[in-house]
């Protein structure tokens, strides 16, 4: 057990937590489960698990509160699940830290790809460690450590948002597509979530810039994709 990868399963509706148990065990994971909020952050706290599947109903804490209160102290991929198919509803999940967003009714092969996706998102992140630091300009990465600073300050990231910043600071100056960047955050089955892009450059935005409506370092080039300009992070 302890090579597998352990998922956490937070949904109130029994019969579909049976049914993603027996189909994740099928495919070699783990499977811890919580029938609602307060017993998923408890689950979360104390087993650690490597993915967390988070329904948004839930009685008690709702899986909004569950993700911002998880995001507390733990870096684990979120994936949010959802009868509502709101574009709202979805960037609202990415904004407080969630990785992807699911709609039910959903197909378990699907599911699958989902959790095979963040799990490899996670194991490229810690394979980092292996590069030494990186500057550019006020930024430095600490890859060993997984760490990043702004001047002599620390940056708390998220593993996707660790990603994304990874992706265009290795790219000083230059203009990294939509699509590119999906795939190498996110993977090649997610070129066309653009909300996704959006979402987390504002939320790295704000934790990087000085101003993150007039930002310096991180700049869209529209209809293009985006650029990291060492200059800008040598000015904050």
């Amino acid at each position: 057990m302890e090579n597998k990868v352990t998922v956490l399963v937070a949904d109130d509706e029994a019969g579909l937590v049976r049914l993603l148990k027996s189909e994740l065990e099928l495919a070699g994971y783990h499977v811890i489960s919580a029938e609602d909020g307060t017993q998923a952050v408890e689950l979360a706290a104390k087993r650690e698990p490597d993915v967390i599947i988070l329904d948004i109903m839930m009685p008690g804490k709702d899986g909004f509160a569950v993700c911002e209160e998880v995001r507390e102290f733990s870096y684990s991929p979120i994936i949010m699940l959802s009868a509502r198919g709101q574009e709202r509803d979805k960037v609202q999940a990415l904004n407080i830290g969630a990785d992807d967003y699911l709609t039910k009714p959903f197909g378990m092969e699907e599911l699958l790809a989902r959790v095979g996706a963040a799990v490899r998102r996670s194991r490229i992140a810690q394979g980092e460690i292996q590069r030494a630091p990186l500057r550019v300009g006020s930024i430095t990465i600490d890859f060993a450590a997984r760490q990043v600073r702004k001047g002599d300050k620390p940056v708390t990231l998220t593993t996707t948002e660790y990603k994304l910043l990874c992706a265009l600071v290795k790219n000083p100056g230059r203009v990294v597509m939509h699509e590119a960047l999906l795939s190498s955050v996110w993977g090649p089955e997610y070129t066309e979530q653009t909300e996704y892009l959006w979402v987390y450059v504002g939320r790295l935005r704000n934790r990087l810039e000085d101003d993150a409506n007039h930002p310096k370092m991180i700049l869209t080039v529209p209809g293009v994709g985006y650029r990291f300009d060492p200059g800008g992070a040598s000015a904050n």
